[in-house]
């Protein structure tokens, strides 16, 4: 599942017929007042600028400002861009216009092992939580659409007491489902979907959607990337490892940990929690979190291996994992190998002691073969299942 930003969700909104605000994402300030001078809406509305990252709480932060002209809205760009919250850093803001409307709506939908449900409400924004009594739901089996006629129902349920809205509500819904079902979404939820009877214009002023990101190449017009919800943008290393497990059977993950000094390649989820639990509670500090599972192919774990020996200051490599099902510890050691032989010719992993336990499928040989690391120099320690899972972290802390 990917996260995606606001701005890439009204984008989908466009494309699937769902009514939003103008908008302009931007990551210099200069090119709004430039985008000003050709777009009309910009110069004539009053504007919301709000800092387009995944930080909660935008609004108590001062990264939303309302009510502005061009100029104020330019100087709010400025002000919020290069701005750092905790270890984020605010690289790009959304600027729309404002709309004044009367009602505030509530619309989403999410999967779920039988396929998908809908949810609505007349009572929407940011007191939706208060009003969860008045929303109505509607169960959308796979490969089925519900009619405009039920979804209209399901508004009139849901408090939409005027018909004509209720009609209009209904087909919004179902542009959502139609979005959903082509985008390859797992959640999306638009809150608040606003009305302004005057004119009888609808838009969505918010949005958060979740995507199958392994999806991807379904969808050449995917110019996005997902959104990292660990306090600070993806880097280089975790995008191309992140680019590998989505063609890969079995998986492949890195996220990096600034600072550390023992460096994890563990096998499984699981086991990767173990060893950075028992790391930093013998008083050291992890550099980054990783994994391969699933059996994926070696040359995915030679790269997996490669990316985290060029970790800065890294002083320890924890190669371990529990005993294995199905994944060959043969053929996974033979990706690790390569990875390492590769990275010590690229002039990495000088003074990084190496501590290996695995076990598995093939396990002797897969042990054998990267004990022979010892006699290409490098400071190596194989041990099989008969230790300890953790008792290689102890040899490392205590060396």
């Amino acid at each position: 599942m990917a996260k995606i930003l606001e701005g890439s969700a009204m984008k989908f909104f466009n494309k699937w017929g769902i009514p939003v605000p103008n908008y302009v994402v931007v990551m210099d300030p200069n090119r709004l007042a430039q985008l000003g001078e050709a777009n009309k809406w910009l110069r004539e509305s009053k504007l919301v600028v709000k800092a387009h990252e995944a930080i909660g709480g935008r609004f108590k932060l001062g990264l939303v400002k309302l009510g502005l002209n061009l100029e104020e809205a330019v100087e709010a760009s400025r002000e919020m861009i290069g701005r750092k919250i905790g270890t984020a850093e605010i690289r790009q803001v959304i600027v729309a216009e404002m709309l004044d409307h009367d009602e505030e709506y509530y619309v989403s939908i999410a999967g779920n092992p039988d396929g998908a449900e809908l949810l609505l409400s007349s009572k929407g924004g940011v007191d939706i939580e208060d009003n969860w009594d008045t929303v109505q739901r509607i169960h959308i089996p796979i490969d089925e659409t519900p009619s405009l006629e039920a979804l209209t129902d399901l508004a009139t349920k849901a408090g939409f007491g005027d018909q004509e809205i209720a009609e209009r509500v209904a087909k919004i819904a179902s542009r959502l489902i139609l979005c959903y079902d082509n985008e390859d979404a797992q959640s999306i939820e638009i809150n608040p979907l606003v009305i302004r009877k005057s004119d009888m214009r609808f838009a969505a002023l918010d949005a958060v959607m979740n995507v199958d990101w392994d999806a991807r190449f379904r969808h050449p017009d995917w110019d996005f990337k997902p959104v990292s919800e660990i306090g600070r943008p993806f880097t280089e290393a975790e995008q191309q490892i992140m680019d590998i497990d989505s063609r890969i059977k079995g998986s492949v993950k890195f996220v990096e940990v600034p600072g550390g000094e023992v460096a994890l390649l563990t096998a499984g989820g699981g086991a990767s929690v173990f060893y950075a639990d028992a790391v930093v509670a013998r008083g050291g500090s992890i550099a980054n979190y990783a994994e391969y599972s699933g059996a994926p192919p070696d040359w995915a774990v030679e790269a997996l291996t490669e990316t985290l020996c060029q970790l800065p200051n890294i002083k320890h490599i924890i190669v371990g994992g529990a005993i294995a099902n199905f994944t060959d510890v043969k053929a996974t050691f033979g990706g690790i190998i390569n990875g390492l032989r590769e990275s010590k010719a690229n002039g990495y992993l000088d003074g990084v002691k190496i501590w290996v336990r695995r076990g598995g499928p093939n396990e002797s040989e897969g042990l054998a073969a990267i004990s022979k690391l010892k006699d290409e120099g490098f400071d190596i320690h194989v041990y099989d299942r008969n230790i300890p899972m953790t008792d290689i972290v102890d040899m490392a802390m205590n060396v």
